[in-house]
């Protein structure tokens, strides 16, 4: 058979000619446009409609095929009617699928192996929200590097990473998979992402494909309901949502993935004007399109369809390249090439673009280049792990800090850990684990417990978060009645100089079909937390979740909160770096924290209205009963150090077209401690040819000062950070005037303005 290959390969990747290398994937891989041609035509209609399959790996390809529909996957496979598959695990498994394929089919196109690598694949990294509040476009590159290296080990090639939704509502469950709510912010972090699992080179056997998703307006569902329908206006997609997707075609992404939500009535999967006529179109790239699970099949329940042949059509005719377990083009295509409904020039079209990537891989030269079972024994896990407790302490937001209360004084010695994710192995690592083992991670007790502290630590649970089951496919059963271990919790507290209250979610209450409807402390904690802040007021409350959350109370009443995600592998040892002063937090909100649920969708980059706040009369826009701000903003986040800002300076108040300015601030570390901050930048047009957000991120720089220093801080204006998508439905600087701020977060700002002419 192998002889057989390289005959065919010979012929395939030989000196046909030359053709330029298309933009975009980068790959050391020559020709690849005519080794795409050569190979489309030696293909029938069913096997380039083979290609836009694929298959969900969950059966076992070396035993019976005994469930109901597997034998027909399998005899697929051998007759290489299947493009890919996703959640075949470990190099044995992968490797077997391959020769399934390679040793049977006609043509013998290599298949390429997907999965959710969502923030680590052995070792587990912090939430993707948590992660940006690092605001550390190294840390999240090399996160990314270090997934793909531990996910190629085990013979997956290919990411459904970064998801890269603008995500406002805090109700909605997978707001923590991606980077908030921020367009500016997202897009960075997309790039970062994308190159830390590609590399520099997608053919070098240690990186793996990545994806963009969800195309487009996932994040933005109705009430924060997953996979609810998404209404929104043609300003806010072009000039919200889109940017990061825009971002990562330019970075060169494989693939792109669309999403399940109907936009202004058109399913994304079916949607032309997304897929055919802006990505591929007018964004020139060159990737392919996968849908998301059962996406195509799903426009029939949505009433865009009739049935999976009529679904077929309308996905392929949108430009979805790929079918990701629909049944939809495996049930149609065929049929519908025959009876004339669509040209086989568009499945020629999907079908170059899944052969593009799959060469630019080097998949066609070694169909097996990603099973070495002998890079299992390469990967530097004890390393990884570092790294893993290093980005855990940049993503650590600390929310409040009343009379220094953090970082832990040595005199302190009596400490009561109390709460239901104290001694909590398993909820750090999150909902999207990839092969992070169950209950590996390390917890906050134990990290408490690792260092050299001299404090004695008593350990109470207070209350159970869940009951019964909990899995990726049930939803977590909130106790609410079991009380029993309060006593125990506040005997502890009473008897300690210093509490840390260890409360917030579950890993599966956040994540994926986990949308809520009340964001604050579930079940018993709340109640937990106010028995015994009534015995001992000294409490610090580290808040470990997957989403913002509602803590009015607690934001009221306890001293010292930490904001410390769902952090992975290393969490408790991060997170007691951070309360011992080992590590002086750096970590800024990347989502806005509401008063109450009834503000979300909640974000700070809003429109003014027509009535702005206005204390003095009761019709302007406003709640009666809370403030309309948030209890923290987006870019928020202290420090054990303080920093004050400076005058900030213009080089010029006048910004012509085709010129740039320089904002200058000096930034002075007041305090006695060495510390970082994030200085952020945002811009406002005042007025436009559509009405404009109130502040937009537009640039962030991190400084490292130490007690006593300035430094002062640049950045450049350009005209291409007026850039927005106007009343002309193009992308263009207007003249006029604009205001720029900048601070430690999106509240506290400087301000100056400045007027730009054409």
């Amino acid at each position: 058979m192998r002889k057989y290959f390289l005959i065919i390969s010979s012929f395939i990747l030989g000196t046909l000619g030359s053709t330029a290398q298309n933009s975009g994937i980068q790959s050391t891989v020559k020709d690849v446009e005519t080794k795409v041609d050569s190979v489309l035509n030696l293909m029938t209609l069913e096997e380039k409609v083979g290609q836009m399959i694929q298959y969900n790996g969950s059966w076992d390809l070396t035993g019976p095929a005994s469930e109901v529909g597997n034998k027909e996957k399998e005899d697929r496979l051998k007759k290489g009617l299947v493009g890919s598959m996703l959640n075949v695990l470990s190099v044995e498994a992968t490797e077997k699928a391959q020769r399934m394929n390679m040793e049977n089919s006609r043509i013998k196109i290599p298949l390429i192996f997907g999965y959710d690598v969502i923030h680590g694949y052995k070792t587990i990294f912090p939430v993707p929200l948590g992660e940006t509040a690092s605001w550390d476009l190294e840390a999240a590159q090399e996160s990314a590097r270090i997934a793909a290296l531990e996910s190629v080990a085990q013979g997956v090639n290919w990411t459904f990473s970064p998801m890269i939704d603008i995500s406002r509502d805090a109700r909605w469950g997978r707001i923590m998979e991606g980077s908030g709510e921020d367009t500016y912010l997202t897009s960075k972090i997309a790039v970062a992402k994308i190159n830390g699992y590609q590399g520099d080179d997608l053919s070098d056997p240690k990186t793996i494909a990545a994806t963009a998703k969800h195309f487009a307006g996932y994040g933005l569902a109705e009430g924060g309901r997953d996979y609810n329908a998404v209404n929104i206006g043609k300003y806010e997609l072009h000039n919200v949502v889109l940017p990061p997707f825009k971002a990562a075609a330019d970075a060169g992404v494989a693939t792109f993935m669309n999403s399940f939500n109907t936009i202004d009535g058109i399913p994304a999967t079916g949607s032309k004007s997304l897929q055919r006529d802006l990505l591929k179109g007018k964004w020139d790239w060159q990737g392919f399109i996968v849908s998301d699970w059962g996406s195509i099949s799903e426009m029939i329940p949505h009433g865009f369809a009739r049935d999976k042949i009529h679904a077929a059509e309308i996905a392929v005719i949108a430009g979805s390249d790929m079918d990701m377990e629909g049944g939809a083009y495996e049930a149609g295509l065929e049929q519908l090439v025959k009876e004339g409904k669509i040209d086989e020039g568009l499945i020629n079209e999907a079908v170059k673009r899944i052969l593009r990537v799959k060469f630019k891989m080097g998949l066609f030269e070694d169909p097996y280049k990603y099973m070495n079972a002998n890079l299992e024994n390469e990967v530097p896990y004890d390393e990884h792990r570092k790294t893993a407790r290093d980005i855990a302490k940049k993503s650590i937001v600390l929310l409040k800090n009343e009379n220094d209360l953090l970082p832990i004084k040595s005199s302190v010695k009596k400490i009561a850990v109390i709460g239901p994710l104290a001694d909590d192995k398993d909820t750090p690592i999150g909902n999207w684990r990839a092969q992070g083992e169950t209950n590996s991670a390390v917890s906050v007790l134990e990290g408490l417990k690792n260092t050299e502290f001299n404090s004695k630590i008593t350990y109470a649970k207070g209350v159970a978060l869940g009951q019964g089951e909990r899995s990726f496919l049930m939803p977590l059963e909130i106790n609410k009645t079991d009380r029993s271990g309060i006593p125990d919790a506040v005997a502890k507290a009473k008897d300690a100089e210093l509490v840390i209250m260890v409360l917030g979610e579950d890993a599966f209450q956040s994540g994926e079909g986990r949308s809520q409807a009340n964001i604050g402390l579930a079940g018993l904690q709340l109640e937990l937390l106010k028995e015994v802040q009534k015995v001992n007021k000294n409490i610090v409350l580290v808040l470990m979740n997957g989403r913002p959350m509602e803590i009015t109370w607690a934001a009221e009443n306890i001293p010292a909160i930490v904001e410390v995600w769902q952090l992975g592998t290393e969490s408790g040892n991060a997170i007691a770096d951070v309360l011992l002063g080992k590590y002086n937090p750096s970590g800024k909100l990347p989502v806005s924290f509401p008063r109450a649920v009834g503000q979300e969708p909640l974000y700070y980059n809003r429109m003014n209205t027509g009535r702005p706040a206005n204390d003095l009369h009761v019709t302007y826009s406003h709640y009666t009963d809370i403030t309309n701000g948030p209890l923290y903003p987006f870019g928020f986040g202290l420090s054990y150090t303080t920093f004050n800002y400076g005058d900030v300076s213009l080089s010029s108040e006048e910004l012509s077209e085709g010129g740039s300015l320089t904002l200058s601030v000096p930034v002075t570390n007041s305090g006695d401690v060495k510390g970082k901050e994030v200085v952020q930048l945002y811009l406002h047009d005042l007025v436009a040819s559509v009405a404009r957000p109130i502040k937009e991120l537009k640039g962030f720089k991190m400084v490292e000062l130490a007690p006593g220093e300035t430094k002062t801080i640049e950045f450049i204006i350009s005209e291409e950070m007026l850039k927005f998508y106007g009343a002309s439905e193009k992308w263009e600087a207007e003249p006029g005037e604009f205001k720029l701020m900048v601070g430690g977060n999106s509240e506290e700002l400087k301000t100056v303005k400045f007027n730009y002419n054409k």
